[in-house]
């Protein structure tokens, strides 16, 4: 039953995962490719187009939308500046990069949306990285899935899910911890 579930309902689950959650949905969705559950162009397409919505959508709310309160929060917060200078600093290497960095994805389209970023150059760099991302991480996640096979045969989908929870769990946490500290070291920097 679960696995028939998957079938019907698991592209929509990537698509919507990686817009709200991101790496861990589209990492789950290659897993399941690899289970032969959901074809993996249909999981790779599904994690590209949902966070290429999701940073678009948050950077229409920046460019247009000042008034919410969710933006109205981020106006003049710390994160916001320090991604408004990092964005200042590197333009087209930051919009290519801030879906990768842990802690930073959803406020950056917006602060984004608040510069002087031409849309028609948002569109274009964040469609590029949306492709980027959305194809490496669910090829991460379906390389781990040959990981745990060649490691511990085929397993029932329960466990093969929640043993890729677990690694991607651990891996965001390290990857949140590695950028804190280079964050904090480029702002040190930066202020001395």
């Amino acid at each position: 039953m679960l696995e028939e579930m998957i079938g019907t309902y698991g592209v929509l689950a990537v698509f919507f995962g990686a817009a709200i959650e991101g790496e861990t949905a589209a990492f789950l969705g290659g897993v399941l490719a690899h289970r032969q559950l959901i074809p993996y162009w249909q999981v790779a397409l599904a994690a590209c187009l949902g966070s290429f919505a999701a940073d678009q959508f948050f950077f229409v709310s920046g460019r247009y939308a000042t008034r919410w309160s969710y933006v109205q929060k981020l106006l003049g917060s710390e994160p916001l500046t320090r991604v408004t200078r990092l964005l200042e600093a590197y333009p087209t290497g930051f919009i290519l990069a801030f879906r990768f960095i842990y802690g930073i994805r959803t406020i950056s389209p917006v602060a984004i949306g608040i510069s002087k970023v031409s849309a028609a150059r948002f569109l274009v760099l964040n469609g590029v990285a949306a492709i980027i991302w959305g194809i490496l991480i669910t090829a991460i996640g379906y390389a781990f899935g040959n990981a745990v096979e060649a490691l511990l045969g085929r397993l029932q989908l329960h466990v093969h899910l929640l043993i890729a929870l677990v690694f991607a769990s651990i891996t965001i946490v390290a990857g949140c911890y590695a950028v804190r500290r280079r964050v904090a070291r480029h702002s040190d920097r930066s202020q001395a």
